[in-house]
């Protein structure tokens, strides 16, 4: 890594303000090259970390090309943990592309996606899932899933696993000794102590697990189907959850023809709603492919809303969409009750004896915060704390997670069976590496390139 990388680390676009970044032992001597301060002769006279006023001019036509302020940070106490300048341009464009064309010929060169981060992880700054919070931090859609990322980043999730990993490498150490040196005057491990701290771990790899479907939800939004037949409240219930009228409604049957589909964030848990055309026979082709794609969507989410017209008894229709719904996490609201009620709870329960039902008003806007309070309820599952930081929200970790916990299961079976202890002893280690692949301890060199592939550039 002895060679200096350089990007736009700002969206494109227009903007008041746009970075070029360096980073590499070379970044002072390049910024010096192009940079001229109002004040002085070059910016090897002012301290690191100072902001200075300037411009940017081409060193061969001596042509300015910006005026700028930069910065220039010293290893180790950067992002890197190498030496970083920052060029902060006018956000157009044009100045940015052309400042970090002057900065490649004079001997940067273009970062690859994700290589600012790859040097911190690298350089040892920050570990590998704190690394990939860097995205989830940058893409996050709620204040819940913000801070779940910045947990992870401060090194939430990495305290846990670090601590579990801990606790292995004692039980290996204990294990190591009995199986070397058998003879010695050592204190000699017994079978009931190896199985007392493997529960321990077992557990501990567990409750990360528990927290992996939820964090999940936070990361990635809740894929929320509203369904139901025509005219029952379905583009309003979705208006009142975005709090805009996004969807059309009226009181002619059919209107929602095609499929709508909006992020809202419901007490910090972001939800990707798709407002679903009315489920009924119709001849209309329009309406017809709606229905069908509809029916499609069902399929797909992770939680269906199903809206009841609650002045008007279950249809033919009803039923039928009610059938599909057995199967499906779902919540059903029976909508319409400023009016005269025709429906029954007990009625719907005969059905789905095991669903929640929820009485609302769009029209007087009643029910919905018991709405938010069951979609909470649904996402935490009264497993992990709403408070809680280390959610596990990463695929990657999930899939390391569960193959820890595999090996510490057979441990433990190795245990109850008296197995000799070399047995213990693999199952123990295979743990302890699984576990390493989060923090990036045991990961392999591909796994890392693959990784930082899906960054953005200049991050």
């Amino acid at each position: 890594m002895s060679d200096t990388i350089a990007a736009i680390a700002t969206a494109p676009g227009e903007a008041g303000i746009g970075i070029v970044r360096l980073s590499g032992e070379v970044s002072l001597e390049i910024l010096d090259k192009i940079f001229v301060p109002t004040k002085g002769n070059s910016i090897k006279e002012y301290n690191p970390r100072r902001l200075t006023h300037g411009k940017i001019v081409d060193p061969n036509t001596k042509k300015i090309v910006d005026e700028v302020l930069v910065v220039y940070m010293k290893a180790p106490f950067t992002y890197t943990a190498e030496d970083v300048a920052e060029i902060n341009c006018h956000g157009g464009i044009v100045p940015v592309q052309k400042i970090l064309q002057l900065v490649l010929r004079n001997g940067a060169r273009m970062a690859e996606r994700g290589e600012f981060t790859k040097r911190a992880f690298l350089n040892g700054r920050i570990d590998l899932s704190q690394a990939e919070a860097v995205m989830d931090l940058i893409s996050a859609k709620t204040d819940k899933s913000f801070d779940v990322a910045f947990g992870q980043l401060e090194g939430s999730l990495s305290k846990e696993v670090k601590g579990i990993r801990h606790n292995l490498l004692e039980m290996m150490a204990h294990i190591t000794v009995n199986i070397d040196f058998p003879d010695e005057d050592i204190e000699e491990i017994t079978y009931t102590e190896l199985l007392e701290s493997s529960n321990k771990i077992q557990e501990d790899i567990k409750s990360l697990l528990e927290s992996s479907n939820t964090g999940k939800i936070i990361k990635e939004g809740l894929h929320t189907v509203i369904i139901g037949k025509p005219n029952v409240g379905k583009s309003s219930l979705m208006n009142a959850l975005l709090k805009e009228s996004r969807a059309i409604v009226t009181e002619i049957p059919g209107t929602t023809r095609d499929i709508i589909e909006e992020f809202v964030s419901i007490r910090g848990i972001p939800l990707k709603i798709v407002d679903t055309a009315g489920i009924r026979e119709t001849e209309d082709l329009v309406e017809k492919i709606g229905v069908e794609r509809s029916k499609e969507l069902f399929n797909k989410g992770d939680l269906v809303i199903f809206v009841l017209n609650a002045s008007e008894p279950l249809t033919d229709e009803d039923r039928e969409i009610m059938e599909l719904l057995k199967t499906r996490q779902t919540i059903i609201l029976m909508n319409k009750t400023d009016l005269p009620i025709a429906l029954e709870e007990e009625e719907i329960k005969r059905f789905l004896p095991d669903k929640k039902i929820i009485k609302v008003s769009m029209t007087e806007g009643t029910g919905l915060n018991e709405l938010e309070e069951t979609i909470v309820e649904m996402v935490y599952g009264g497993k992990v704390k709403q408070g809680e930081s280390s959610f596990v929200t990463n695929v990657r970790h999930k899939d390391a997670l569960e193959r820890a916990q595999k090996s510490m299961i057979d441990a433990i079976n190795a245990i109850k069976q008296d197995l000799p202890l070399d047995f213990v002893e693999v199952d123990v280690k295979n743990c302890w590496e699984y576990l390493g692949e989060i923090t990036g301890d045991t990961v392999g060199e591909n796994v890392i390139d693959q990784i930082f592939a899906n960054f953005c550039l200049g991050k």
